[in-house]
């Protein structure tokens, strides 16, 4: 698949993250854990953008160094996948793997069990048969509306396999702000 092509819909990914709204300014991308990131700790919708959007948008290359990425080919287009220069601990394990999907950062976990993890994080399946496992569990839902404009946040912990990547498991925290 073209480079430019899977760039490009990685930005437009980012993008579809929240309505077009301006970046916060107090949020500094450079100040961001990645673990925590990915664990659901901390962070909020804007937070996850602004990394968002500073890896995908043209200062990509200082948002790879400053966090040491180095972007490594995915056989599954929804996913974009980075190697770490040092391993991070995220949920009680070690990885030096991640992924970003269209709502938010991945672990690549070495564990093709993901029921371990799944129990752990108190995640229940919403999908559990031999080739797939995905489950969720919600830790912000709220709904808010000002000027006209409603709007639902949603942040979820999220444990999954996916057939591109056998023997793994995927770890991480989706970030989304909807319009209604």
């Amino acid at each position: 698949m073209n480079k430019t092509l899977i760039a490009g819909g990685l930005a437009l990914a980012f993008a579809c993250v929240g309505p077009a709204m301006a970046q916060d300014d107090e949020i500094d991308p450079k100040t961001v854990d990645l673990a925590k990131l990915i664990a659901c700790e901390t962070y909020d919708v804007p937070s996850y953008n602004t990394v968002a959007f500073w890896l995908a948008g043209t200062e990509g290359a200082d948002a790879r160094r400053h966090f040491g990425l180095t972007e490594v080919k995915s056989s599954n287009f929804m996913l974009k996948q980075y190697r770490l220069a040092r391993p991070i601990e995220v949920f009680g394990r070690t990885t030096s793997l991640i992924a970003f999907n269209s709502s938010g950062p991945l672990a690549v976990l070495d564990e093709a069990d993901p029921h371990p993890l799944a129990k752990q994080l108190k995640i229940e399946p919403a999908i559990d048969v031999p080739v797939k496992f995905m489950g969720e569990r919600v830790i912000v839902e709220k709904t808010e509306s000002a000027d006209g404009l409603t709007t639902q946040t949603r942040i979820t912990l999220n444990v999954s396999t996916v057939t591109t990547h056998p023997g793994k498991t995927l770890a991480g925290c989706s970030y989304k702000i909807e319009v209604l």
